[in-house]
């Protein structure tokens, strides 16, 4: 699954993005996680946060109301023990074909 940035969505900020790309895969695969336990593994303990926060943007708002449909559950994980997303950006092309390969890799397993 891969998504690109509107402009608007390009000056979100680093939290908002976090926020917004589970909203997209909430609902990308809602057939899938209506009724199921989600549980999401995150390094950026400020989504917490801002599920808390009282007075939030009206697009906060919705985020909030669509994720809350859903039985979610968010978990801290330190950037060092996801190595999986680590071996990922850490991806060294040396041919043209692996650039491809990374870009691939980069826009659809992220």
């Amino acid at each position: 699954m891969s998504h690109t940035l509107n402009d608007a969505q390009l000056n979100y900020t680093v939290t908002e993005k976090e926020f917004l790309a589970i909203i997209f895969a909430l609902e990308k695969f809602r057939a899938y996680l209506i009724g199921s336990h989600v549980v999401v593994y995150t390094d950026h303990s400020a989504l917490k946060h801002l599920l808390s926060k009282k007075d939030a943007k009206p697009r906060l708002v919705r985020w909030i109301l669509l994720e809350q449909e859903f039985d979610c559950e968010f978990r801290d994980k330190k950037g060092s023990e996801n190595l999986v997303a680590d071996h990922l950006s850490r991806i060294v092309c040396s041919r043209e074909s692996d650039k491809s390969l990374n870009a691939f890799l980069m826009s659809n397993c992220l």
